[in-house]
């Protein structure tokens, strides 16, 4: 007996809907809502798509993706722009994205959100969870998961797991080269290196940038205090400034966040930027365009992240057996009026 090959046209047909949303369905490419492509996969099981027995492709299966997470992403983080691209992404295979945010008291005690059932979790992702043991953890489990930043020591460690993230190495050694051009000597690091992979690598590539630089690594115009304590509160930021026994020419911040408090404690004690301070984020939030004046940064592209985090997570659903990947996507310099003209170089 010889079984009829189900195309996509079939799908198409049977759904009412062009072979190009279906195919877009399959293939990952272009926004289709989650309802058609829903309609779309049980009508292909319903047709046996791909198999004569009537199965559908393992990756047609669905199910639910778990979004793990100490603290959900707000409006200075790249994760405003992941989660939709993410969610549209596993939307596409048939997957349901559930969040659930991890307590303090959970993390401490090691132990996962009450309606958290691994059973009933294809994948996860996770964001802001920067606690060694609790990834090891999640990762004994077995299940298929993807990160989007580190604790400060991944690097030096063999996770068992996927990471996607943004790159921050060659982001911050641009910023470091380009206010030495602008005649920086004295340059000052804001933020906790021991915060995350992230801040890590920023710190590195701070230090690097020096040395290429020719420039001196000063710690005492470094403000690298644990990331709980008030980065958001001028006057803390000014009593840390104050101690120092100069102000230097330019500070790199770890992110907008920091930059942008950093620049308003600064402006409140008289101080112009960049006139006697030059100052760098990094991240390229929308804020950072509106501060007075316009943010140095360095864009992070979380839509993109987020597409491929659900590529590596969906190949990883279907395949467990692939070498685990570290993938970085590039990150661009936006140079603004926070810092000064490159100095001109000679006639």
């Amino acid at each position: 007996m010889q079984f009829k090959r189900v195309t996509m046209q079939d799908i198409a047909d049977a759904c009412g809907l062009s072979r190009n949303t279906v195919s877009k369905v399959f293939n990952g490419r272009g926004s289709v809502p989650p309802a058609t492509a829903e309609l779309v996969l049980r009508k292909s099981r319903e047709l046996g798509y791909g198999s004569p027995s009537g199965e559908a492709p393992a990756a047609q299966s669905g199910g639910n993706i778990a979004l793990l997470t100490c603290r959900l992403p707000g409006d200075f983080h790249f994760g405003t722009a992941f989660l939709p691209s993410f969610t549209d992404q596993i939307s596409r295979s048939g997957y349901s994205l559930k969040i659930y945010e991890i307590s303090p008291e959970e993390l401490r005690e090691k132990r996962f959100p009450p309606h958290f059932i691994p059973d009933q979790i294809a994948g996860i992702v996770g964001i802001e969870l920067f606690d060694s043991d609790y990834l090891d953890m999640i990762c004994g489990l077995g299940i298929p998961t993807v990160l989007t930043d580190s604790p400060p020591d991944a690097v030096f460690s063999l996770m068992q797991c996927d990471y996607v993230t943004m790159e921050s190495v060659a982001g911050i050694f641009a910023l470091v080269g380009r206010l030495a051009a602008a005649g920086a000597e004295r340059i000052g690091f804001v933020g906790d290196y021991r915060h995350c992979g992230s801040f890590r690598e920023r710190w590195s590539a701070f230090r690097l940038g020096l040395e290429d630089s020719g420039l001196r690594l000063d710690d005492r115009v470094c403000i690298c205090d644990p990331d709980t304590s008030p980065y958001s509160d001028p006057e803390w930021l000014m009593s840390r400034i104050e101690q120092m026994p100069y102000l230097p020419d330019a500070f790199v911040c770890a992110n907008d966040f920091l930059a942008i408090h950093l620049m308003m404690a600064l402006k409140r004690k008289g101080y112009a930027v960049p006139a006697d301070v030059m100052i760098t984020g990094f991240d390229g939030t929308t804020q950072s365009a509106f501060t007075d004046p316009p943010l140095t940064t360095v864009q992070i592209y979380g839509a993109d992240i987020g597409r491929i985090a659900a590529d590596v997570l969906l190949i990883r659903i279907r395949n467990r057996s692939l070498p685990y990947t570290w993938t970085r996507v590039k990150t661009a310099p936006v140079w603004r009026e926070s810092i000064r003209p490159a100095a001109a170089g000679p006639e």
